[in-house]
């Protein structure tokens, strides 16, 4: 993408040799996200043009350098995209995700839209015999959902809301189920988003285009409220009502990316002495958990893709998102 909305192809030499710790992958499925999307409309805060994107992605690997032990010619496998420095401080403590120099292929560094890819091991997560291609590249978004969920302690038994039934919102909120909270509410004002929730499991859904939120809420929850709120949506409204409705001394998880910076109301954060938490993408032990999720069933991809596009029609891809809105959920480009 040399520009926002302009695609342009070049072919490229293949690559001469890999390393001993490095992988060489033939891609064959690419996830467009919400993410993508704000790079194509120029409205992503850190992103600098040209940029070959993808990032959330399935493959089989093609070879292997000679001391990778987590792979072999032939598997399916998906990697983490982000590039550490693993000398700053948030590196030496565990936190790459936060990394100060942190770049993500696909924003930073060039990602996935080729056909050849190569990664260092220690990013490479293999995909099970169970699992197809299209959910091998849902195993990145569900990576945001496992990490969001395991942001705050003692999520178990506490009740929740997630703002926002896209495909990261869909996620976080079967991650809350399969984490054990009491009662999980996903919010949003589609009814095919909230449809698709119910399918995966979500029982709680709630349109605020029809009905207020408080509404929704008390009927919901009852008097027990909600404790933990997941702001998935990166709008304003969303913010708000959530910070001003979670019981005082509560847990608010944000997500969402905002195309600009919002309000946040002191009062609310002040006086009811709310939590607020960042949740920036994952760490490896994410990706482990979304793989053992989804492999046993407890999370479910399948009625989150909508679409599929060849790798030639990548442009189609985003004017099919950009004309279906919010019918549109998760739309694959196959390579």
């Amino acid at each position: 993408m040399v520009s926002p909305g302009l695609i342009e192809y070049h072919e490229v030499p293949e690559p001469e040799q890999i390393l001993d710790n490095e992988i060489l992958l033939e891609i064959k499925k690419i996830g467009i996200c919400g993410s993508d999307i704000h790079v194509f409309y120029g409205t992503h805060p850190a992103t600098p043009y040209p940029v070959v994107q993808g990032h959330e992605y399935s493959a089989i690997v093609k070879a292997t350098g000679k001391n990778v032990t987590k792979v072999k010619p032939g598997m399916k496998a998906t990697a983490r995209p982000q590039l550490v420095c693993g000398e700053c401080g948030p590196c030496r403590r565990g936190q790459y995700n936060a990394c100060q120099k942190l770049r993500v292929q696909g924003f930073q560094a060039p990602g996935v839209a080729q056909d050849l890819f190569v990664v260092a091991e220690d990013r490479i997560v293999a995909i099970p015999d169970n699992m197809s291609l299209d959910q091998g590249a849902m195993i990145e978004p569900a990576a945001v959902g496992a990490h969001s969920t395991n942001r705050i302690s003692g999520l178990k038994g506490k009740n929740a809301v997630v703002s926002g039934a896209g495909t990261i919102g869909n996620l976080i909120a079967q991650f809350a189920i399969a984490r054990g909270a009491k009662k999980v509410l996903i919010t949003d004002i589609s009814h095919s988003r909230l449809d698709i929730a119910e399918q995966c499991g979500i029982a709680g859904t709630l349109n605020v285009k029809e009905v207020s939120f408080d509404e929704g809420v008390r009927s919901f929850f009852g008097e027990e409220g909600f404790q933990v709120g997941f702001e998935a949506a990166g709008v304003q409204s969303s913010l708000d009502v959530l910070m001003k409705s979670v019981e005082k001394g509560g847990d608010i998880v944000i997500i969402g990316i905002y195309s600009q910076n919002p309000v946040i109301n002191m009062f609310y954060l002040g006086e009811h002495e709310l939590n607020v938490f960042g949740s920036m993408m994952y760490r490896h032990e994410d990706y482990e958990t979304a793989v053992e999720m989804m492999s046993s069933g407890k999370i479910i991809t399948g009625p989150l893709l909508t679409k599929s596009f060849p790798f030639d029609k990548y442009f189609d891809a985003y004017k099919f998102i950009e004309e279906h809105g919010e019918m549109s959920m998760k739309v694959m480009i196959d390579l």
